[in-house]
């Protein structure tokens, strides 16, 4: 199973009732953070995700509020007693903004490991068992979207393994998808399986005009997660300007690429009451979660 946490949901500037969008996925014991702008160490912590177990950190972009905090968080780190590497993900060009943020932590216990990905196309990369993509996204500087995809192994049936007398030892590797060779025979997984199940998809997106292969790039989510600054259509034109999205976009967006939940973050700090606009979207897409500070979901 996945664990996710949204545990800040404020764009441009903390609030004392809302943190700055980061987002949270923890699996088989190791986690992956995206984005950390001021304080993020204290809502992760006041929210329950393990800092102990961060392994990856991902960078949507370099404006302040997505990675302001990034010293803070690898003092932090420290203070945890983490001595492993940290893998730090970003656009092109995040090294030499890295180095710089952080010349006030140069004596770090652990490694930081960074990788650069494109600015013009979607990136693919394993992390921890999961596929995992960036999409380069339209905002005034170099910024990406993030995809997970959990694989998962098809349906075991013990029936069809006894039917063809396959030897139980062998039933683990066969539903791994390995191939058994004995002198005997062949097996593969097909023979000891049914229907393939769809992957577990997490799509998080922040930070850019809408665009249509936004769509494509967030098909079949089980959970998208994607900004929206304002609630009222009167901002659009605003928004469009300084290359956000509005509250409806993001709506469209989740129903035409079949999501099936949406969780709206990185609110203007001027939208005090989010969930006011909770009904307006919903006519657009039924599950929509007008998110708060601590948003947690398991998907299994």
């Amino acid at each position: 199973m996945i664990d996710v946490c949204l545990a800040g949901t404020g764009g441009m500037l903390p609030l004392p009732n809302r943190w700055l969008t980061c987002f949270w996925l923890e699996y088989n014991g190791k986690a992956a953070l995206i984005d950390c702008g001021e304080g993020t160490q204290i809502t992760l912590a006041k929210h329950g995700c393990k800092l102990s177990r961060l392994d990856a950190l991902l960078i949507t972009h370099a404006h302040a509020d997505h990675i302001s905090g990034l010293a803070g968080l690898l003092l932090s780190l420290g203070n945890y007693g983490k001595t492993d590497a940290l893998t730090i993900y970003g656009h092109e060009g995040i090294s030499t903004v890295i180095e710089q943020l952080c010349c006030i932590c140069p004596m770090l216990p652990f490694p930081l490991e960074v990788k650069e990905l494109s600015e013009t196309e979607i990136s693919r990369f394993e992390w921890n068992g999961l596929e995992v993509q960036s999409l380069p996204l339209r905002h005034r500087i170099p910024c990406l979207g993030y995809s997970f995809m959990l694989h998962r192994k098809p349906v075991f049936n013990p029936q069809k393994a006894k039917a063809l007398d396959i030897p139980m030892q062998f039933w683990k590797q066969l539903h791994a998808g390995e191939t058994v060779t004995t002198q005997d025979a062949v097996y593969t997984q097909d023979m000891v399986t049914d229907e393939k199940r769809p992957p577990l998809k997490i799509t998080y997106m922040t930070d850019t005009l809408y665009f249509k292969e936004m769509t494509g790039f967030a098909k079949d989510s089980d959970l998208l997660v994607c900004e929206g600054m304002y609630g009222d259509d009167a901002y659009l034109p605003k928004m469009q300007e300084k290359m956000h999205m509005v509250f409806s976009q993001t709506a469209e967006l989740a129903k035409h690429s079949g999501a099936k939940q949406l969780w709206l973050t990185h609110y203007s700090p001027a939208l005090t009451d989010p969930a006011e606009y909770a009904a307006a979207v919903q006519e657009i897409f039924t599950d929509t979660v007008v998110s708060v500070d601590g948003q947690r979901m398991t998907l299994r």
